[in-house]
């Protein structure tokens, strides 16, 4: 009895032990995922083919590879939109561009200009807003995109600094051809195929009016046609002007409210935003923090820096890819430095895939590489929507994992403001979902049943993954035209478009088995898939239901609310001055350079 006593108690005692550790780990546990540093790395038209995480075997992202080796990779990452401003709003606000209004009914569904009056609409609720409400420090640097005034040229109402960002450093607009000398103009040639007809038109009405004057058929008051000649000529003088002055009103880096070089200069430019990145790193080692790096890398205009020219094996292309892999190993080390690598969840992606269209004036490939995937940026085949994902955090996150399930870019709105401990908004529809259970291996499956591709504010694709099967399908309601036919873009417009002549409708619906056939090469049919029309009939619900939850917003991306506005142009000398400065180097608005 007594030999029982003691083994019964020794049983107990160790027992009583596990259960002290268990609660040990699980405080532990519960205090590391409470309010960690938050650090947002985003590329922009970088392809899921060009890591070597991904399959790459010819260029060099060592840095990037790290975060894979040390964290999870999401192998079916996907952005909410193929272009980038309605990717990237939905990206902060955790929900489908459509219900932002940043997703357009017209033709051009990006920013074109900084003096547009849309953009990223106050009433939206990004996650940087709610991390600072809860005590973080919050920095943007790099690449904006979603706007910047309404009504005056300085009421900043789709700034960075009015979504919640305490610091901004960067570009307002985006990354052009048209930025850096030399390197042509997407912007202008696309102009130049619009302005066509409507100044042959013009000009057939002119001649017209004059010869019908002259030989006396109508009489056309000389005031009229003055009136006409005049607003003709001043439409073309504020178009010359426009264009010719394009690079010194659109390409400007600013700080906070304030221009600080126009134009932008690329000289040792990714060094720059390396160094603003490792600063505010740097000023908050005991506060958390949110930095979003949001690189200029890989969009075209194309550069690297003396130390990366000419060092890898696909042109000026690899080298910003190399160049920007070299930035992510300089914020990852001094994040250990710093002893910040447990306290930081790290995430790695891509606005959306590569943009396989860009070909440069001699010549060479100046666009990514999607892999096995079809098509690119601006399509919604899965080379323009599925990026690379990939999340660091070490003795939380899985080390090495992969995880093929559906995830999306508006899946990190919920997971960092649930790890801030702030409040999902319960006034809208947040159509992310928290990865933190997937990242854990807490649940085997996503929360994504559905997932809803548009091409601007037109549905174009659904994505639907059963939960009680492997399948992922996906249907196609319309498709891109490619030009030439039997290549892989869009080459003669340079991007594909949404509507008209530019698409092929689809009635029944193209249907892919995702899981089978990722390079979605061949539809499925009646014929080759017994459920098709049960499958058919599914995503239609899930459309209708869909659809019902959406709510007219005002278009931020209108026609009015694209077009230049020159009272909204920012300038940080005068016009008259050419809108030259360049605080960056110490000199203020005289400090003219021409290069």
């Amino acid at each position: 009895i007594f030999h029982v006593f003691l083994h019964t108690r020794r049983k107990m005692g160790l027992l009583f032990l596990l259960i002290i550790c268990q609660c040990a780990i699980n405080s532990i546990k519960t205090h590391s995922v409470s309010k960690p540093n938050i650090i947002l790395l985003m590329a922009d038209d970088l392809g899921i083919g060009d890591l070597g995480c991904y399959g790459n075997r010819t260029l060099r992202t060592p840095n990037i590879d790290r975060l894979a080796e040390e964290g999870v990779t999401l192998t079916q990452h996907i952005a909410a939109s193929p272009l980038c401003t309605p990717s990237r709003a939905a990206f902060l606000t955790g929900r489908y561009p459509i219900r932002s209004g940043m997703a357009a009914f017209s033709r051009v569904g990006v920013f074109l200009f900084s003096a547009s009056s849309g953009g990223l609409s106050s009433e939206e609720i990004t996650f940087s807003k709610l991390l600072k409400q809860k005590g973080y420090a919050t920095a943007l640097i790099g690449k904006w995109h979603l706007g910047m005034n309404c009504e005056s040229n300085n009421d900043f109402c789709h700034h960075p600094l009015s979504h919640g960002f305490d610091y901004f450093y960067g570009l307002p607009v985006t990354n052009f051809r048209d930025c850096k000398p030399g390197q042509g103009s997407v912007f202008l040639k696309g102009v130049q195929k619009d302005l066509v007809i409507p100044v042959q038109i013009t000009g057939i009405a002119l001649v017209s009016l004059a010869v019908v004057q002259y030989i006396g058929l109508l009489k056309v008051p000389f005031q009229a046609l003055s009136y006409f000649l005049l607003i003709i000529t001043i439409s073309l003088v504020v178009l010359i002007f426009f264009f010719y002055q394009f690079r010194q009103l659109n390409c400007f880096l600013m700080r906070d409210h304030q221009i600080i070089q126009q134009p932008l200069s690329y000289e040792n430019l990714t060094q720059r935003l390396t160094k603003e990145a490792m600063k505010f790193i740097e000023r908050n080692t005991d506060t958390p923090f949110l930095l979003f790096l949001s690189y200029l890398h890989v969009h075209t205009a194309l550069y690297a820096s003396e130390n990366f020219q000419g060092k890898s094996k696909h042109g000026l292309y690899g080298d910003a890819v190399e160049e920007m892999d070299w930035s992510v190993g300089q914020v990852l080390d001094v994040l250990e430095k710093h002893n910040l690598n447990d306290k930081t969840l790290v995430y790695f992606t891509s606005d959306q895939g590569a943009h396989v269209e860009e070909i440069s004036s001699a010549g060479e490939v100046h666009g990514g590489y999607n892999g096995i995937y079809k098509g690119g940026k601006s399509t919604n085949w899965e080379g323009g929507i599925r990026v690379p994902g990939l999340l660091r955090w070490p003795g939380v996150v899985q080390a090495g994992a992969y995880i093929d399930e559906p995830t999306s870019n508006m899946d990190i709105f919920p997971t960092i403001v649930k790890l801030a401990d702030a409040q999902l908004p319960s006034d809208r529809i947040i159509d992310g979902h928290d990865l933190l259970p997937l990242l854990q291996g807490e649940v085997t499956q996503s929360k994504h049943e559905f997932l809803f591709h548009y091409c601007n504010a037109y549905l174009n694709a659904v994505r639907w993954h059963p939960g009680n099967s492997e399948s992922i399908w996906k249907v196609f309601f319309f498709t891109p035209n490619f030009s030439p036919g039997d290549s892989n873009g869009c080459y003669d417009s340079h991007v594909c478009f949404c509507h008209g002549g530019f698409i092929t409708r689809h009635d029944p619906p193209l249907l892919f088995d995702l899981s089978r056939d990722p390079e979605e090469r061949v539809p499925l049919t009646p014929e080759t898939e017994s459920r098709f029309y049960e499958i058919i009939r599914v995503i239609q619900q899930a459309v209708d239901n869909h659809t019902k939850s959406l709510h007219a917003v005002p278009n931020q991306l209108s026609w009015d609310n694209l077009l230049w506005k020159p009272w909204l142009q920012l300038c940080c000398s005068s016009l008259f001055q050419s809108c030259y400065c360049d605080y960056e180097s110490g000199g203020g608005p005289l400090q003219v350079h021409l290069g």
